[in-house]
């Protein structure tokens, strides 16, 4: 079998400095077919070092006006579907250097031989000369986006990358234009289960990173905007639909029923220490419908089905069966306390439950089947 050839090199670069046209002519005599290069409204005081880099073969790719590094990375996606069809991937790099010729090539081959993966250049964070915002930031971001998203990555915030072009629609057409745009990426690989491979790469900062473009306070809320958007959309839809239940909890075990703080029989036959096992079980049974229509529309912003109706019914119920057994057990033993005692209680069984369900319907109940966007 004759060996595939190496990935396109795609660049998005927005004001190089002289750094860039030798690493674009080090790619192109290391094996690698095609370089493009996305000038990202750099502005005229650029065209020099971007007409250096055409001169070495390369493809420049330019518009006015700065869109972000998602733009034009989404940019010079699109190129490659319309004019370079042959292509067997795309490995995506920063302009400054950070990515070393070994380390491409490492990350290019890995693709090659692997299955269809997100294939991504991984620093190891952990070295003494890592500048500590760094090493900070990677590891909070590492740990928020495994807590939130099921994938353990160590380093969520490298820009070398590496897939085949079967997948360059699919990243086309993630959202973000800015460095918000990668992690995007990583979320919707995860939601689609498409396999992410940590290819171990040198860690380089070129004067201390300093020629970086990422803005800390900026850059850093739309990365965790990013990653923390379906969450917060899941806390409000939670929050919502428990205040309905806890609402129809308290009318039912206080009110409709309501007898002597004894362990007589009371309204409907219903003893006062398992009167939680009437009323949670109604009020689920109304809170859960506004629930899935809400966390279907707005929190995973999926269609509706049959499955993930089966689904959301299936978690309801183990859910449900869970928090009221719980709920009931304890309740026996605060008997006749306050009513104010029995709503903490209540609380605190649900706010353990709440990672653990939206975890549950983030990657069962609303999951895309792989290969589907």
């Amino acid at each position: 079998m004759a060996e595939q050839p190496m990935p396109v090199v795609l660049i998005p670069s927005l004001q190089p400095d002289d750094r860039l046209p030798p690493y674009v002519d080090a790619l192109l005599k290391s094996g690698f077919p095609r370089v493009v290069v996305v000038d990202d409204g750099s502005g005229p005081d650029y065209d020099a070092i971007f007409g250096q880099i055409e001169q070495l073969g390369a493809t420049v790719i330019r518009y006015p006006v700065n869109k972000g590094k998602g733009e034009a990375l989404k940019t010079g996606f699109r190129w490659l579907m319309a004019n370079d069809p042959g292509c067997t991937g795309v490995l995506t790099a920063d302009a400054d250097g950070q990515h070393t010729i070994p380390d491409c090539i490492k990350v290019a081959r890995a693709m090659l031989a692997g299955e269809d993966a997100l294939y991504l250049g991984s620093r190891d964070f952990n070295l003494p000369d890592i500048p500590p915002k760094s090493r900070s930031g990677n590891k909070i971001t590492s740990t928020v986006f495994k807590l939130l998203h099921g994938v353990w990555l160590p380093d969520t915030q490298t820009g070398l990358r590496c897939f085949r072009a079967s997948e360059l629609s699919f990243m086309a057409e993630v959202a973000g234009s800015r460095y918000e745009y990668e992690m995007n990426m990583l979320i919707a690989a995860a939601h689609r289960k498409l396999p992410m491979v940590p290819i171990t790469i040198e860690t380089v900062y070129e004067n201390n990173n300093e020629g970086t473009h990422f803005h800390p306070i900026r850059d850093s809320w739309r990365i965790y905007k990013v990653i923390l958007g379906s969450f917060l959309r899941y806390a409000v839809a939670s929050i919502l639909s428990w205040l309905l239940e806890l609402v129809i909890i308290s009318v039912l075990m206080f009110w409709v029923f309501k007898g002597r703080e004894t362990d007589q029989v009371v309204l409907l036959g219903i003893p006062f220490a398992f009167r939680a096992l009437v009323a949670t079980p109604i009020a689920r049974l109304i809170s859960a419908p506004v629930n899935y229509l809400m966390n279907m529309k707005y929190v995973f912003e999926k269609h509706g089905s049959g499955t993930s109706v089966r689904r959301y019914i299936i978690l309801a119920v183990c859910s449900l069966v869970i928090t009221t057994l719980i709920f009931a057990f304890l309740d026996h033993y605060l008997g006749g306390s306050a009513p104010i005692l029995h709503i903490l209680l209540k609380i605190v069984i649900d706010v353990a439950m709440y990672l653990v369900n939206y975890r549950v319907q983030d990657r069962w109940v609303f999951r895309t089947k792989p290969g589907k966007a």
